[in-house]
């Protein structure tokens, strides 16, 4: 058993040993880092949505969106699962306004992403499926655009819906956001302590250069997703993988994680912490922020663990049981194991809380960058929301 506490904790590959330093430093495409100058269109009245403005040029047009970066924009979500290479990619984007009249939205099955012999275990019944604000294979909203792109990287034993809510968001606030299950990191392999397939660096090239093409299963998004801006966003060792994208990038966002390195096109970093991390101490996330290249800005959240930018505190199944006790009650493979990440201490914000600010600041940061919104976007931070326990910027 020792031996595979030790294999669990070396392959988490957390940022303060150092994951992501490599920095991908390539010429920044037209509106780099300073693409966060010029008028901005995401200040709309709170739930307009009937009107458009422009984005960082005549040429983007763009739905009015509430000035409260915490509330969902005006485009209903759509979601596609497709192929990049050797990678399941969860693909979210603005759809047609009123396309999900009378659509049911999806429901993520928790048990794609455990390994095979575990996945008939957990009977229905007793599954905590993830239920979601995504209708599957909306049309495109093609009358707005392009949207910039968003990547998400997710932590250790985490899977490409484990924040879902912010995928949600920001789609829904004009962005087309991929998320891929990455091998050697996601919860299938780490129950397995399978580690071998492991290449973050190469699964993002894999993911920005399909982003850039919109060929094959990313056809759909041709003329009306904008990879030249571009945000990249990651959870714990996932945070650590974006940290040398500022060559690619113009707004880099560890969560729970560390800081960001330098790079051409970056414009604008957003570093998350709880400030009762248990996995990654709320110093090393401090540590990260300060060497991180201005502008920055720097949220901690007051008695936080582990996992607040993710939905993995508080899915539960119809019993209330959540997916730690369900997979415990089943026996699934080492479950007792990956239970160590299970961060999530009494008395941390709630799930709306938690979600709120999460969804604000994010919201916030990419907007400011990739929708030239005018303005300081933050805010009285501390104010609007009290579980806020720190907040820096640094512009």
């Amino acid at each position: 058993m020792r031996w595979r506490f030790a294999i669990l904790i070396g392959a988490m590959g957390l940022v303060t040993a150092g994951c992501g330093s490599e920095t991908n430093d390539e010429s920044a495409a037209s509106g780099g880092a300073a693409g966060a100058a010029g008028a901005g269109g995401a200040g709309g009245a709170a739930g307009a949505g009937g009107g458009s403005s422009s984005g960082c040029s005549a040429e983007v047009k763009l739905l009015e969106k509430s000035s409260d970066f915490s509330q969902p924009g005006p485009w209903p979500v759509g979601g596609r699962t497709v192929t990049i290479g050797k990678l399941t990619v969860e693909v979210w984007y603005p759809g047609a306004p009123g396309s999900d009249a009378g659509k049911p939205s999806k429901a993520y099955d928790l048990r794609t992403w455990l390994p095979a012999t575990e996945k008939d275990k957990i009977p229905d019944a007793d599954n905590p499926w993830q239920k979601s604000k995504t209708f599957a294979e909306l049309p495109l909203d093609t009358a707005h655009g392009p949207y910039p792109v968003v990547v998400f990287v997710h932590g250790t034993a985490g899977f490409r819906t484990q924040s879902l809510e912010q995928m949600e968001h920001w789609a829904s606030r004009g962005f087309v956001v991929l998320a891929a299950d990455h091998p050697g990191l996601y919860l299938g392999d780490m129950l397995e302590f399978n580690t071998a397939e492991r290449d973050l660096e190469g699964d993002l090239k894999a993911i920005v250069a399909a982003a850039e093409a919109t060929s094959g299963e990313l056809g759909f998004l041709k003329g009306h997703a904008d990879a030249t801006r571009i945000g990249m966003a990651g959870h714990s060792a996932g945070g650590g993988a974006i940290k040398g994208w500022g060559g690619k990038a113009q707004v880099l966002m560890p969560l729970a994680a560390g800081g960001t390195a330098p790079g051409s096109a970056l414009g604008s970093t957003l570093v998350m912490g709880g400030q009762a991390d248990k996995v990654v101490q709320y110093a090393e996330t401090v540590k990260g922020y300060e060497a991180s290249p201005k502008k920055k800005r720097l949220v901690g959240l007051a008695g936080a663990g582990h996992l607040f930018p993710s939905a993995l505190c508080w899915l539960e199944n119809g019993s209330g049981s959540n997916i730690f006790e369900v997979a415990e009650k089943y026996g699934v493979k080492n479950a007792n194991l990956a239970g160590l990440l299970f961060d999530c201490p009494a008395g941390q914000p709630n799930a709306a809380e938690s979600r709120a600010i999460v969804n604000f600041a994010t919201a916030a940061t990419l907007e400011e960058t990739l929708h030239c919104a005018a303005g300081e976007p933050f805010g009285d931070l501390k104010a609007k929301f009290p579980k806020v326990g720190e907040y820096r910027y640094a512009p």
